[in-house]
């Protein structure tokens, strides 16, 4: 049976990630950090339909509990044939109220986490070979006003997708990345109803995306064989 780990994987984006994976038959393991209720709701959520996905925590730009997870996960299942690296946090905020600490705090989770989970993974996959997919941002093509850390390290992340596509591609293992639109999730909460309208009325398909959307396209590249290196926008035809 094939296996799939998740980082962010209980909530948002991250929890239709792991749906639609355990709805196709894989062995889920779903990764959180600090919110251990929603961790929990989560996990309860899935058993009740019937299916049992594993959890396991970790601060993912932490080098130690990366490694302790992989190490877990390698330990109970011997293969990982999916690694999705969600995990991601955001912030709002003009450039000169931006601290060194929180700039630093994004790239950690939201770059250094998908290396280290990278890094600690793809031992174990060469000679097996699989598929990494990286969860990117619109705004890391295009740019976003207050949110310049947030759209460096995505912006970074797809670079790092691309170059690592091009290293791994001879060990058969395959890596993309996804770069959402404006989905509705938490991470948009502080958005006004004016400013959703706005961003609405600038998506041609005419709404807002959804989490299995994102979803639809990781499973999409994590079967499909002959696709490694790209860079799949998954916004409505948002800012093209």
């Amino acid at each position: 049976m094939k296996t799939a780990l998740i980082t962010g994987g209980t909530k948002g984006i991250g929890k239709a990630i792991a749906f639609a994976f355990l709805q196709r038959g894989y062995e889920v393991v779903l990764n959180y950090d600090s919110d251990e209720p929603a961790a929990l709701a989560a996990q309860e959520e899935f058993n009740i339909m019937g299916y049992c996905p594993l959890l396991l925590r970790a601060d993912v730009s932490d080098e130690r509990q990366v490694a302790e997870m992989l190490g877990e996960f390698f330990s109970i299942y011997g293969r990982l044939d999916v690694l999705v690296n969600n995990a991601g946090i955001s912030r709002v905020n003009i450039i000169q109220n931006t601290t060194a600490e929180e700039w630093d705090k994004i790239f950690g989770v939201n770059i250094r986490g998908a290396f280290l989970c990278c890094r600690e993974a793809v031992d174990k996959m060469i000679g097996r070979g699989g598929s990494i997919i990286n969860i990117a941002s619109i705004w890391g093509e295009v740019g976003a006003s207050c949110e310049v850390a947030y759209s460096a390290s995505k912006g970074a992340l797809i670079a790092f997708t691309k170059a690592l596509a091009k290293e791994l591609a001879p060990s058969k293992i395959r890596v993309n990345c996804v770069s959402p639109g404006v989905i509705n999730t938490e991470m948009n909460s502080h958005l006004s109803s004016a400013e959703m309208d706005d961003l609405v009325d600038r998506i041609p398909l005419g709404r807002l995306g959804r989490p299995e959307d994102v979803a639809d396209a990781c499973v999409f590249l994590a079967e499909t064989p002959y696709v490694t290196g790209e860079i799949l926008s998954v916004g409505g035809g948002f800012a093209k």
